[in-house]
């Protein structure tokens, strides 16, 4: 049975002592917030008068949202906890309702700041007291097309909340609420079904056992489809709102837009994927013939497909191979993560009732790179998962020891490549330390799952999500029929002819946390191949690569995400590195059909 959060061993949970000693003290901190914030009223009608005045604003808002930023990561590790833990709510909602005031009273700051005239701008950009603040000063001044008056920012900022409203019922609707029942395992063991056991039941050789978790899991979305569909329409129609409110084209055109990022990337993304689907297909066939399959199901594509290949692999045997993999990259880099994952308790490990689903990286300025597993030793992908989650947990620690806090937060774009490029270096390691042939068709199996989950997956994803706002955009009805009519399109496209779709796959569009925080998924693509063109040029060229990369990781968000990627070594402009990633995919197709005779 999943243990309560009171059952599960101190070792295996993280350390939030770091950040605050206990509830009592974040009570403490958000009320010297409460207090302190109505300071930054004070600057209003000011911020154009000098280049003091203007940085005495920055750095007034600057300790505010240092705290705003460790309360914030205290409340939502806490939620991550246990979802139904009442106080972590609490906690969590009163931060949300606070940051509604003091989105109010900061609504000034943006307009006031683009109201400056260009020559003035300029001139206090050049003054010794602003060199800190240049960047993120010219970053915002970009935004001026798109930044509104101060009383229709005050709007925008009281409505927040409640236009995204649809992201915490998804979330407690599939983490506390949904049951899922119990299953029957192999060994005549009762098993309970949960958003992160279910991963652990479609990796079992057993076709039978894997269908029945795949109709009952999906049993239970049915039982609330048409919550779901509403709740991701209503997300849907709050990005194209806030698009228009600040007359942006589009909903797509306005998320890529803050990393100035061309709508042409995402298009390329996904002509390049389409134009290289004969692959994955190809794949498909393979998978199903070795499996000795009639037919091939969704819930046929997470199982290890070579035979007698059965991995236990402890959390603490992943860290050491996850240490081991990442062995070019430095002796820091090393050690640092090594004492992160063990004594630092910077990951909290296993599942318990109510604990966020999945996995994640959450990083602040002033604690530790925390991480979110629900680790099961049965399941080998989850190895690859915490190499991608401390991916992102050593990104941030370099970018906090190299950069002030108004430039250390890197965008999601370059995050995903940290995160994939240490799952290339792991595939790499494992299939360099094995000559049993059967285990490195499974490695092969796992890095071309891995391809066709992050590329070919993603973008299929990518590719919903420009679908449906478009619609909205149009002015189409986003039905619960419309949802499904669309991913079924476009899972007959993505899977071929030769793929048996099952009725409720439909209904997978509805499940997909990131749906509910739309145009985030083709970060994963994008960003996974620009990890195999960096990867690549860390293990052939050596030491010039990786001091590339290093700066790449130290840079954080100091500087868009496409110039970022091409001093570090590609670029994402191109279709080349998409290309080269699909490449591989196919190569590494050949491989397993030869390795598997």
């Amino acid at each position: 049975m999943t243990p309560t959060r009171d059952q599960v061993s101190l070792h295996d949970t993280w350390d939030l002592a770091p950040l605050y000693a206990d509830g009592p003290a974040w009570d403490c901190d958000f009320r010297e917030l409460q207090a302190q914030y109505p300071g930054l009223a004070l600057f209003e009608g000011k911020l154009g008068a000098s280049s003091v005045a203007l940085r005495d604003a920055m750095e007034a808002s600057k300790q505010v949202n240092l705290r705003i930023e460790r309360l914030a990561q205290y409340a939502s590790l806490k939620t991550s906890e246990d979802s139904s833990n009442s106080e972590s709510l609490t906690r969590e909602g009163q931060l949300e309702n606070l940051m509604t005031r003091i989105g109010e009273i900061t609504a000034y700051m943006d307009p006031e700041i683009q109201a400056i005239d260009d020559s003035t701008f300029e001139s206090f950009l050049a003054t010794p007291e602003l060199r800190e603040w240049q960047i993120p000063l010219r970053k915002l001044r970009r935004l001026k097309p798109h930044t509104l008056s101060t009383p229709e920012e005050r709007l925008l900022a009281l409505g927040y909340t409640a236009l995204r409203g649809h992201a915490e019922t998804f979330s407690q609707l599939t983490n506390v609420d949904m049951d899922f029942g119990k299953i029957t395992d192999e060994h005549g063991a009762e098993k309970e079904l949960t958003q992160s056991s279910y991963g652990s039941f479609l990796v079992k050789r057993d076709a039978g056992l894997r269908k029945t978790a795949f109709h009952q899991f999906y049993k239970e979305f049915g039982a609330h489809q048409y919550t779901l569909a509403s709740t991701l329409a209503s997300s849907v129609r709050s990005d194209v709102f806030s698009a228009r409110a600040r007359h942006y084209p589009g909903a797509r055109a306005a998320a890529l837009y803050r990393d100035d990022v061309p709508v042409s990337v995402y298009d390329n993304l996904i002509s390049t994927v389409r134009s290289n689907l004969a692959p994955l297909f190809r794949y498909y066939a393979l998978r199903k013939r070795v499996l000795k399959l009639d037919e091939i199901h969704a819930y046929d594509t997470g199982v290890p497909i070579v035979p007698k290949i059965e991995t236990h692999v402890s959390f603490d045997e992943a860290t050491k191979k996850v240490i081991a993999a990442l062995e070019p990259l430095g002796a820091e880099y090393s050690a640092v993560l090594a004492d992160g994952l063990g004594a630092g308790r910077w990951c909290d490990r296993y599942e318990n009732k109510g604990k966020r689903s999945g996995a994640f990286s959450s990083g602040g300025y002033q604690g530790p790179p925390y991480i979110l597993m629900n680790y099961k030793d049965d399941v080998f992908a989850d190895i690859y998962t915490l190499a991608h989650e401390a991916g992102h947990s050593m990104h941030t620690w370099y970018a906090k020891r190299s950069q002030p806090f108004q430039t250390y937060d890197y965008p999601i774009f370059l995050a995903e490549v940290a995160s994939t490029f240490n799952e290339e270096l792991l595939t790499h390691h494992l299939l360099e330390h094995t000559e049993d042939r059967a285990m490195r068709a499974y490695l092969i199996n796992r890095q071309i799952d891995d391809i066709r989950g992050t590329v070919y997956r993603q973008t299929m994803f990518a590719e919903f999500e420009k679908l449906t706002h478009e619609a909205e955009e149009r002015g189409d009805a986003l039905t619960l029929d419309a949802f499904r009519q669309i991913y079924r399109g476009l899972l007959k496209d993505y899977f071929g002819d030769d793929f048996v779709l099952d009725a409720e796959l439909d209904l997978e569009c509805l499940r997909i946390p990131h749906f509910y925080n739309a145009f985030y998924v083709y970060k994963y693509a994008t960003g996974l191949s620009a990890a195999v063109s960096l990867a690549r040029q860390v293990l052939s060229e050596g030491q010039p690569a990786v001091d590339r990369y290093v700066g790449f990781l130290k840079s954080g968000g100091s500087e868009f995400p496409l110039p970022t990627l091409r001093k570090a070594g590609v670029d994402m402009e191109q279709p080349a590195p998409i290309e080269q990633t699909l490449a591989l995919f196919e190569r590494r197709v050949g491989e397993l059909e030869e390795l598997l005779g």
